[in-house]
């Protein structure tokens, strides 16, 4: 079955592919992945047969490219029954580990060092380490390839950060969500779905991140100011 097209930079296809469909909800553990093929612009994944009756409930049409607001589920609502119940440890960061980021993750920006023109979606831990990083010409596509990675990887989001190098969407909300992250910060500033999106799922949410300080939109008891 034809899932998705999508204009992406090159590299990391199997984690853009594998991301995407866990961000959808299809794949929900490593052992639903069987196999894989990669043929020139062409990802196929092979999923076990519980899979199907998942791709079957997909109630939109699938269509995503680089820009923003293509893609996106009909409301919140439609997040709520694909959304894992979130594990219970609680995470914190300080005020001066996230005023520390930006700095980190435009150093570890090779693509955009070279281009100026491309987005960036990493994983830090609480105390700043950075953790993994993709780029990508479409935010979603970073995003999507950034989870993709730590799913075939199997590795838990549920206690890093996400830092993105633009302005927050609900589609990356959404994505996070489905990951379980709990910290989504940014350089740029939230839509007010996001936001929505945040409170709902009780995600911090920060915006503005730059050197000077940042705006926390929701979830401010897991930033410690003054640390």
């Amino acid at each position: 079955k034809s899932i998705s097209i999508t204009m992406r930079t090159p590299g990391d296809d199997l984690a853009l592919a594998v991301g995407f469909l866990y961000a959808e909800g299809v794949l929900t553990q490593r052992s639903d992945l069987i196999d894989t093929q990669q043929q020139d612009n062409k990802i196929n994944l092979i999923l076990n047969d519980t899979s199907d009756e998942k791709i079957k409930q997909l109630d939109r049409h699938f269509y995503t490219s680089s820009s923003c607001g293509v893609c996106g589920k009909a409301s919140i609502e439609a997040l709520r029954p694909n959304v894992k119940t979130r594990p219970t440890s609680f995470i914190q960061v300080t005020g001066t580990q996230l005023t520390s980021l930006p700095d980190k993750l435009r150093e570890a920006q090779k693509v955009f060092e070279n281009t100026g023109g491309i987005h960036a979606a990493a994983l830090f831990s609480t105390e700043g380490q950075l953790l993994r990083l993709c780029e990508d010409v479409g935010r979603h596509n970073a995003l999507d390839k950034l989870i993709g990675q730590a799913f075939l990887a199997d590795e838990d989001l549920s206690t890093s950060l996400l830092l993105l190098s633009g302005r927050i969407s609900f589609e990356l909300v959404h994505k996070a969500t489905m990951a379980q992250i709990s910290i989504i910060a940014a350089i740029g500033a939230p839509s007010t779905l996001a936001i929505e999106t945040a409170e709902a799922f009780d995600i911090s949410l920060i915006g503005f991140l730059s050197q000077e300080g940042f705006n926390c939109y929701h979830g401010d008891e897991r930033v410690r100011i003054g640390g």
